[in-house]
């Protein structure tokens, strides 16, 4: 592969507790991978990472464990974040002859000021030439396409893997923002529970995302529908298969929903007038895996009586804002965490 010009140097990731998302500018996104990592716990040496690391999750033999390093929207483990973050930089960079790139990482909103400079760290580890660093909400707004640096009120809610990230931005900067811990593992944990409890049938984390994904509902459906799941029957101890309906789905999810709902009502009530006019205008953008979950749009516009859009491609939005901070970097460099420390 030829050599690429300067420009195409520049990377935007999302460093998503539930996924590693990597944009290289002309290319869009080349790499989309399961933030998890498997280690060998006698040698401490990595096994695999992304897709491979997961297939894993609840499979390990006692010798290896899979882990997933971020947890609740922040870094749990140091040493594994790191390692997997540079391991699927480095695969990035070799592919596309990407070497020395700038790199722009979306980071949860509330990073300490320890976890900032791992992530840096190890992004300047995997061969980066500049680290920039920007919070989640904002970089899922850019990515949303809203024109934050204007003097106008956007709210974003980006509904992640481990977090719920509320955000009132205006002139650049995050006037108001809430950040929930419960978001998409959150809502698998409750659809697992459901299932144990009502259904006498224990699942994995896998199964419990294929049910919200395929059932899930914000609202009462309409229209009913079921799907067959298999588990461990807990009465028997043996393998089982049964079938779950949307309406149950619905019943499992509903408390996370509703605090989800809770928490944008809450930024809400916090904006200041001018810029709730302007949010009553343009209405709420939902981002990330959650924006994705069948009529939680319609649920917030009812509760909140405003209009709610799902951005494009939502679970691309953190990413995509990295990559085009990094196109209009003079114009958008006060969005970013660390600039300040430059």
């Amino acid at each position: 592969m030829g050599f690429l010009g300067f420009n195409t140097k520049d990377i935007g990731v999302d460093l998503g507790t539930a996924n590693i998302i990597i944009t290289l500018k002309g290319k869009g996104i080349v790499l989309n991978e399961p933030s998890v990592v498997a280690i060998d716990k006698k040698t401490g040496g990595i096994l695999a990472t992304g897709s491979e690391a997961k297939e894993m999750l609840g499979r390990t033999p006692k010798d290896i464990k899979a882990i997933r390093p971020l947890q609740d929207g922040v870094i749990a483990d140091y040493t594994a974040t790191q390692i997997m973050l540079k391991s699927m930089l480095q695969r990035v960079c070799q592919r596309y002859n990407a070497g020395k790139p700038r790199v722009v990482v979306g980071v949860p909103s509330g990073i300490t000021e320890v976890e900032e400079r791992a992530v840096e760290e190890s992004v300047m580890q995997a061969g980066a030439k500049e680290v920039y660093l920007i919070e989640e909400p904002m970089a899922a707004a850019i990515g949303a396409n809203l024109e934050v640096s204007e003097p106008s009120g956007n709210i974003i809610v980006d509904i992640g893997g481990g977090t719920t990230e509320v955000a009132v931005i205006s002139l650049g900067g995050i006037v108001v923002s809430n950040s929930l811990r419960i978001a998409g593992d959150e809502i698998d944990e409750d659809i697992i529970n459901y299932v144990k409890r009502e259904m006498n049938l224990a699942i994995g984390e896998t199964t419990a995302e294929q049910i919200k994904k395929q059932i899930g509902c914000a609202i009462l459906p309409v229209t009913e529908t079921s799907m067959q799941i298999s588990g461990r029957d807990l009465l028997t101890g043996y393998p089982q298969t049964l079938t779950i309906t949307s309406t149950q789905v619905y019943m499992a999810m509903n408390e996370s929903v509703q605090k989800i709902v809770d928490i944008v009502k809450q930024t809400l009530e916090k904006t200041p007038p001018e810029l709730a006019s302007d949010i009553m205008e343009r209405g709420i953008v939902l981002s990330g895996g959650g924006a994705l979950i069948q009529g939680i749009d319609t649920l917030l516009a009812q509760e909140t009586e405003m209009p709610v859009y799902i951005a494009e491609n939502p679970l691309e939005c953190v990413a995509r804002g990295a990559e085009k901070t990094l196109e209009d970097l003079e114009k958008l460099r006060d969005v970013l965490i660390n600039s300040r420390r430059r």
